[in-house]
């Protein structure tokens, strides 16, 4: 390669899309990195490097114009912007305006410019559960999965997966063709991750103890944020090596993050970063769902008067008590994927990061407030 590849990260200032950014720094084959998202944080520029230059753009996909003027001159896509919303606090429109409308205009705006390679970053939601509730037991990219999603932001992951795949291979205006593979990741944790964050609160209120929801033989993959980005930047620079290996493929993110139920995960995160956090009790399937009908009663007696945002509806619950994870090589075998961060490496980072970010929080709190 030649040093002068132009890169594009849409939702780049974003958890993973940072990351992204970092990593894609660091390769002496890149010229530029451009970043697009309708949230900038301009210390992201801070990741250029000698023969790197990264640039913020503030912009939203749903803006064809600007995304075409955003685009000139670009050779790679990375396309991880999106609105990830597993409690559907914001209409399904709008959820869908950006993850498929958005994605249609990255599509099209490639298609316009003859940009060849794009990268889209997708979920495993876009797969399941299903409405059924249906598990899926140490599956691979191959195994078969019917049925209808219920997460409502599975349902925009999966309609974007479509236009993707229905884009590949499409003519371009230069005589080439558009060459794309997805990007599916399941649960992604790390430093900035949000769920971390107000799970800590949560503990932290509840007296140290994390209860958890999920059944005792559950399974659910993990995946550093660290290696999750890795694996776009290899694709990404694969794509362009062996296109007609890669392009119309689909890849699960994996590493050697230990697969089990994700409370005990989560609580091996926690309790690192804070002794005092402990594993609770194991919450009934019923108990919940009872709840979360009631919540959805009062909601209409109430409404408009009272609008609470809950932490949990019944498609996000169903998502937590399936068991639903995949075992899988063929990143590795396709494109020579390999963890950049082991498990007790990307531990160490995460827990690092929450004891700062507790540190910080317990710092801001106003004056004679105390946590128990």
């Amino acid at each position: 390669m030649d040093g002068a590849w132009v890169y594009l990260v849409t939702g780049g200032c974003g958890f993973i899309g940072e990351r992204i950014v970092e990593l894609l720094a660091q390769q002496d084959y890149i010229q530029e990195v451009r970043v697009l998202d309708s949230v900038v944080r301009e210390e992201v520029e801070k990741y250029s490097t000698a023969t790197t230059r990264v640039t913020v753009m503030k912009g939203d996909i749903r803006d064809s114009s600007l995304l075409l003027a955003a685009m000139q001159g670009v050779h790679v896509v990375i396309h991880t912007a999106a609105v990830v919303d597993y409690r559907s606090t914001l209409p399904f429109c709008q959820m869908r305006a950006v993850n498929v409308e958005g994605t249609e205009n990255v599509l099209r705006a490639c298609c316009a410019l003859s940009i060849p390679y794009v990268v889209y970053t997708s979920s495993i939601a876009a797969v399941g559960p299903n409405t059924s509730q249906e598990p899926m037991f140490r599956g691979n990219e191959d195994t078969k999965y019917s049925g209808e999603v219920e997460l409502p932001y599975g349902k925009t992951k999966a309609m974007a997966e479509r236009l993707v795949l229905e884009a590949n291979g499409s003519k371009l205006p230069n005589g080439g063709k558009l060459s794309i593979c997805i990007i599916r990741a399941n649960t992604v944790y790390g430093e900035k991750a949000t769920f971390l964050q107000e799970l800590y609160s949560h503990v932290k209120a509840n007296q140290g103890v994390l209860n958890y929801l999920q059944p005792e033989h559950s399974e659910r993959n993990y995946t550093y944020v660290g290696n999750v980005a890795w694996m776009h930047v290899l694709a990404a620079r694969n794509l362009q090596l062996k296109p007609d290996l890669l392009a119309g493929q689909v890849y699960y993110c994996y590493d050697d993050t230990p697969t089990r139920k994700g409370s005990l995960i989560q609580h091996q995160l926690l309790s690192s970063a804070d002794p005092s956090v402990r594993l609770g009790s194991h919450i009934p399937y019923w108990k919940m769902w009872l709840m979360i009908q009631v919540q959805r009663v009062m909601r209409l007696i109430l409404y408009p008067f009272w609008k609470p945002q809950p932490r949990l509806n019944l498609p996000l619950l169903h998502t937590i008590v399936t068991t639903f994870s995949y075992e899988t090589d063929k990143a590795s075998r396709h494109f020579g994927y390999k963890a950049l961060f082991t498990w007790q490496e990307s531990k160490h980072r995460t827990v690092q990061w929450l004891k700062a970010a507790a540190g910080d929080r317990e710092a801001t709190q106003p004056p004679g407030r105390k946590e128990n």
